[in-house]
C-alpha cells in the first residue's frame, strides 16, 4: 500500500513484540530489528538454570511468532548508530530509513564499574546465561565428586548476590535441588555441607514488594535452609573467594549475580538525554526529549510521571503497556486523532520461592503461600507465547511436582572451545 509511513522496532523484547503486534498494518511497514532471531521469556530463565526446563520452552522464533503479518521484515543484526538528522539507523548488515524509530533494547547486567566482578561472575540477562549457568553447576557437581577435601569447600558453595525476585527465585530452586535431586544423583556426597548464600546489601528481600512478602520471602527460604547475609555489600570476587565490605569472605567457585541492571546503549542518544542506569529521558508519550520521531519503550525508557515521579519499575507489565499505549498513538497519529498520555497502573508483583510457596502483592489483596503459588504458575503460564509451550511448561512441572524430579540435567559444552 502507498504512503504507508516506515517504523523501525529495535529490540525483540516484551515491549518490542507488543508494539509489532498492535500497529495497523494497513498503516505501517515495520522492520524490526534484533541481534537475537527469537524473542525470550525472561521471568523463566532462572528454571532453564536450574535444569527444571529447556530453553526451547521459553524461546520464540520472531519469524514464527509474525508468520501471518504482511507488512512487517525481520533483519538479524547488531545496531551500530542512529543518525537522527538523516532519520537513518546504522547497522552491522547496512542502513535503515525510518519515519518513526522505536528503542526497545532492554537491559543488561549492572556490575557498578567493577570489572572484576563482571569477569568472574555469572549472570542471568539471556537464554545463553541461563544455559551457561546450567552447565557450570552441573560441571561443578561432578568435579566434586574427584577434589580433595580442601577443593570441595569453595565447589559447595553458591552465592548468589541480590535478593529481588531472579536471586530469590533461583536460591529456592537450588534448594530444592539440594534436597530432592542431588542426593539421588550424587550418593557419595555429602550435601549437608553444600551452601547456597543469599546476598542482599539491605535490609530484606524482595526489597521491592510488601512487608508481609519480604518476611514470608525470607522464612520459606530459611525454612528450606537457605543462608541470607542482609546488609552485606559485595567488594570483589577473583574466581575463587567473594569478598564483603565487612570482611567476611567465602570461597566459592559459582557466584551469580543478580544485583541490579543497567539499560543497553545505543550511539547517536545525546547523554543529556540519559540517567543514571543509562535509561533515555522520555515524555509522557514516550518520545525522545528533542526529538520528533525517536521513541524508547520498556526497560530502557524513563518517563516521569505524577505516579511515578522516579520512574516506572523495570519489568514486563510496564513494558507492555507501554507498547500498547503508543502503538495506538502511532495509529491515532497518522489518522490525525489525538495522542493519549500514558499512565501505569500497577496491578502488583509475585515471586516464588519454591514448591507450594510464593508471595503475590495485587493492588486488591496479598497472599503468600500455596494459593500464591498457583497464581504464579497460572499467570506466567498465560504468558507463554504459544500453545504448543504452554503445555510443554505445563507438563515438565506437574512431572517435577508429582516426582520431585526432572530428566533435563544435559550439559551441553563444546569441549574444545571450553
Amino acid at each position: 500500500m502507498a504512503g504507508r509511513k516506515k517504523v523501525v522496532v529495535v529490540g525483540g523484547g516484551f515491549a518490542g513484540i507488543e508494539l509489532v503486534k498492535k500497529l495497523d498494518e494497513r498503516l505501517f511497514d515495520i522492520t524490526l530489528i534484533d541481534k537475537l532471531n527469537h524473542h525470550q521469556f525472561q521471568p523463566l530463565f532462572y528454571q532453564v538454570a536450574t535444569s527444571q526446563i529447556e530453553p526451547s520452552s521459553i524461546s520464540f522464533p520472531l519469524r514464527n511468532i509474525f508468520k501471518k503479518k504482511k507488512n512487517l521484515h525481520i533483519r538479524l543484526a547488531e545496531v551500530e548508530e542512529i543518525i537522527g538528522s538523516q532519520k537513518i539507523i546504522k547497522s552491522d548488515i547496512g542502513n535503515f530509513h525510518y519515519d518513526y524509530l522505536i528503542i526497545a533494547i532492554g537491559c543488561e547486567t549492572n556490575f557498578y564499574g567493577n570489572k572484576e566482578l563482571e569477569k568472574n561472575c555469572l549472570t542471568l540477562k539471556s537464554t545463553y546465561d541461563a544455559i551457561r549457568i546450567r552447565n557450570h553447576i552441573l560441571l561443578v557437581f561432578e568435579k566434586i565428586i574427584s577434589a580433595s577435601e580442601d577443593e570441595k569447600e569453595s565447589l559447595l558453595n553458591l552465592v548468589i548476590v541480590g535478593a529481588g525476585p531472579t536471586g530469590v527465585e533461583l536460591a529456592g530452586a537450588f534448594a530444592e535441588i539440594k534436597k530432592d535431586i542431588l542426593p539421588k544423583d550424587y550418593p557419595g556426597i555429602d550435601f549437608s555441607k553444600f551452601r547456597i548464600i543469599l546476598v542482599e546489601g539491605s535490609k530484606n528481600t524482595l526489597n521491592n514488594m510488601s512487608a508481609n512478602a519480604s518476611r514470608a520471602s525470607q522464612k520459606y527460604l530459611e525454612d528450606i535452609g537457605v543462608e541470607i547475609f542482609r546488609e552485606t555489600m559485595v567488594k570483589n570476587y577473583d574466581g575463587e573467594t567473594i569478598r564483603f565490605h565487612n570482611g567476611q569472605e567465602v570461597r566459592t567457585k559459582t557466584v551469580i549475580w543478580a544485583a541490579g541492571v543497567k539499560a543497553n546503549t545505543i550511539a547517536g542518544i545525546s547523554s543529556t538525554e540519559l540517567i543514571a542506569g543509562n535509561r533515555i529521558k522520555v515524555d509522557r508519550f514516550n518520545k525522545v526529549f528533542r526529538s520528533e520521531n525517536i521513541f524508547a519503550i520498556g526497560d530502557i525508557a524513563y518517563m516521569e510521571t505524577p505516579l511515578y515521579p522516579k520512574g516506572h519499575p523495570q519489568v514486563a507489565n510496564v513494558a507492555i503497556n507501554q507498547a500498547v499505549r503508543l502503538a495506538k498513538n502511532l495509529n491515532f497519529l497518522i489518522k490525525g486523532k489525538v495522542m493519549k498520555e500514558f499512565e501505569y497502573h500497577d496491578l502488583g508483583s509475585m515471586a516464588t520461592v519454591g514448591r507450594n510457596k510464593a508471595v503475590v502483592d495485587l493492588s486488591f489483596i496479598k497472599l503468600q503461600g500455596y494459593f500464591a503459588w498457583l497464581i504464579w504458575m497460572f499467570l506466567h503460564l498465560m504468558l507463554i507465547l504459544s500453545v504448543k509451550n504452554k503445555l510443554i511448561i505445563f507438563i515438565n512441572w506437574a512431572w517435577a511436582y508429582v516426582t520431585k524430579n526432572t530428566s533435563l540435567r544435559l550439559i551441553l559444552t563444546d569441549k574444545k572451545r571450553s
